[in-house]
C-alpha cells in the first residue's frame, strides 16, 4: 500500500516520534518542534487518521507512538525518488523534490530567515518569469477565452460554481471543516442553513469577496485599494481587533511550522504591496501574473490575518481582466499547499509552488471549459434591451425619475414590458459602488441614490 504524502511539518513530527523510540506526549512535541498546541493537536489528529500514529491513554496521560506506515512514509520522502502520486493525480516534479526534501529537516536544523525585498525587486515584468516562460504561454493558451468579449465575462459565466468551488478549497485550506455540500446549501439558503459560527463566517465571507472581485476587477483592475477591500470581505466578524481589517500589519505574525519571520516595517509593508501591484498590472501573460500575485502576496503577509486567502482569491484578478479560466484550488491537499508556501517562505525557490499551480490551473481550465460550454444562451431579453436598460438606469438613478415614468420614454414591446420591468428591479436592487460604472453611474451619484433609500 502507498504510504499517504505527509507536508514537512507532518514528517518532522512523525521523525521526532520515531526517534523518541517511547511514547511521546504532545507537551513534548510542543517544545520540541516550537509549534503552537492547536497546531501540534490538529497535526496528531490528522496523523491518527491517516493511520501512522497510535494513540495510548485519555486526558493528560495520552501518548502517541509511530507505527511502520509511518517509517514507510518517511522513507518514501527521504528515499531519493520522485514524491508518490497523490489523490487526483498530483506529484512532485524531479526539479522540485529536493526542495520539498529540504523543507522536512526539523525546524531546529533550518535557518531563520526574514522578508527578502529582493525577490519582488529584482522581477522585471515581461523580462523576468517565475513561471518557465513556456509553460506561462501554454497555460494561457488553454485557458484563455477564445472570443473577445468584455473583461469578466468568463468569470460571469461560470459564476455560480466558481462561487461554491473557490469558497470551499480555499477554506479548507485554512482547516475548514464544512464539505462541499454544505457550503452548496449554506448558498443556497444563506443563514437560515444553520448557526453562523467560524466555519459558516468563513465561507459566507469568501462568497462576498467573489461576488465584490467578479464586478470590481472588471470596471477598476488591479489596485490596492481592490485587494485591501478583498482582505476586508474575507476578514468581517472573524478578527478581534477591528483594526486588523482593511489595514497594513502593524504587528508580528508567526507562521507555524516555518523558520520565516515577516517584515513588521508598515512602511515596508505598504510600498512592497504598491510595487507588487504595480509589476502585476505590467506583466502581459495573465497566467504569470497571477502566479507572480499569488506567492507575492502571500510572502509578504502584509495584512495581520487572512494573507493566503486573500493571495488565493487575489490570483483570479488577472485571469479575470483576460477573460482566462479562473483558478478554484480545488483537489488540493493542505500539505501539498503547505510546502508549496514553506518553499517561498524559506528559500524563496518557486518550484513546488509551479508544480502546484499548474496541477490545480489545468485542473480549473478543464472543469470550466465543460462547464462553460454547458451555459446556456445569454438572456434574449437582456440582450436585446442592453442599451434601453442603461437608459432605464440613467433615467432613475442619475435624473432622479421613477422607474414608471423611465418606461414611459423607451420603446419597449408589450410582450416583453413585464420581464424588462423584474430585470430592471434586479438590477436596481443589486446597483452599488463597486459596479455602478457598467451603467455609466458616478460612484458618488449611486450612493447618494442609495442612501436616499434607493427611490425609483
Amino acid at each position: 500500500m502507498t504510504p499517504p504524502p505527509l507536508s514537512p511539518r507532518h514528517a518532522a513530527l512523525l521523525r521526532h516520534v520515531l526517534d523518541s523510540g517511547a511514547p511521546v506526549a504532545p507537551s513534548a512535541l510542543e517544545q520540541a518542534l516550537q509549534v503552537s498546541r492547536p497546531t501540534i493537536n490538529r497535526d496528531l489528529r490528522d496523523l491518527l487518521a491517516a493511520r501512522l500514529l497510535d494513540k495510548q491513554g485519555d486526558g493528560r496521560s495520552t501518548r502517541y507512538l509511530a507505527n511502520a506506515a509511518a517509517e514507510a512514509a518517511l522513507g518514501a520522502l527521504t528515499s531519493g525518488s520522485p514524491s508518490p502520486a497523490r489523490s487526483g493525480g498530483f506529484q512532485w516534479s524531479a526539479a522540485a523534490h529536493p526542495l520539498v526534501e529540504a523543507l522536512l529537516a526539523p525546524l531546529g536544523t533550518r535557518t531563520p530567515v526574514g522578508y527578502d525585498s529582493g525577490f519582488v525587486n529584482s522581477y522585471i515584468p515581461n523580462q523576468s518569469s517565475l513561471l518557465p516562460p513556456k509553460l506561462a504561454t501554454d497555460l494561457h493558451n488553454a485557458g484563455r477565452s477564445q472570443n473577445q468579449q468584455p473583461a469578466g465575462t468568463y468569470a460571469r459565466e461560470v459564476l455560480e460554481q466558481l462561487l461554491i468551488d473557490l469558497s470551499w478549497s480555499s477554506s479548507r485550506l485554512e482547516g475548514n471543516s464544512k464539505s462541499l455540500l454544505d457550503t452548496k446549501e449554506l448558498f443556497e439558503l444563506g443563514q437560515q442553513a444553520g448557526p453562523l459560527d467560524e466555519d459558516t463566517l468563513m465561507l459566507l465571507n469568501h462568497k462576498s469577496a467573489i461576488e465584490f472581485m467578479v464586478d470590481a476587477v472588471p470596471t477598476e483592475g488591479i489596485t490596492v485599494p481592490v485587494i485591501v477591500d478583498l482582505q476586508t470581505k474575507l476578514m468581517r466578524d472573524l478578527l478581534r481587533d477591528a483594526r486588523d481589517i482593511g489595514s497594513i500589519r502593524r504587528r508580528v505574525v508567526n507562521i507555524d511550522g516555518s523558520v520565516y519571520t515577516p517584515s513588521i516595517i508598515p512602511s515596508l509593508l505598504e510600498d512592497t504591496l504598491n510595487a507588487i501591484v504595480n509589476k502585476v498590472r505590467s506583466i502581459r501573460n495573465p497566467v504569470e501574473a497571477a502566479f507572480f500575485l499569488w506567492v507575492n502576496l502571500a510572502y509578504l503577509q502584509p495584512f495581520a490575518d487572512g494573507n493566503k486567502r486573500t493571495s488565493r482569491l487575489s490570483a483570479n484578478m488577472p485571469l479575470m481582466l483576460y477573460n482566462c479560466a479562473p483558478l478554484s484550488f480545488l483537489d488540493v491537499e493542505r500539505s501539498d499547499y503547505a510546502t508549496a508556501m514553506l518553499g517561498i517562505y524559506e528559500q524563496r525557490n518557486v518550484a513546488a509552488a509551479v508544480d502546484l499551480f499548474e496541477f490545480i490551473y489545468r485542473r480549473s481550465i478543464q472543469k470550466y471549459s465543460v462547464l462553460r460550454a454547458s451555459v446556456a444562451a445569454p438572456d434574449p431579453i437582456r440582450t436585446k434591451y442592453r442599451q434601453t436598460l442603461n437608459e432605464l438606469m440613467q433615467f432613475v438613478v442619475f435624473h432622479g425619475r421613477t422607474l414608471d415614468a423611465a418606461f414611459s420614454e423607451v420603446h419597449i414591446d408589450v410582450a416583453d414590458s413585464v420581464a424588462l420591468r423584474l430585470i430592471a428591479n434586479t438590477e436596481l436592487d443589486q446597483l452599488e459602488q463597486h459596479n455602478c460604472a457598467r451603467y455609466n453611474l458616478a460612484r458618488g451619484m449611486t450612493q447618494r441614490w442609495i442612501d436616499a433609500g434607493r427611490r425609483r
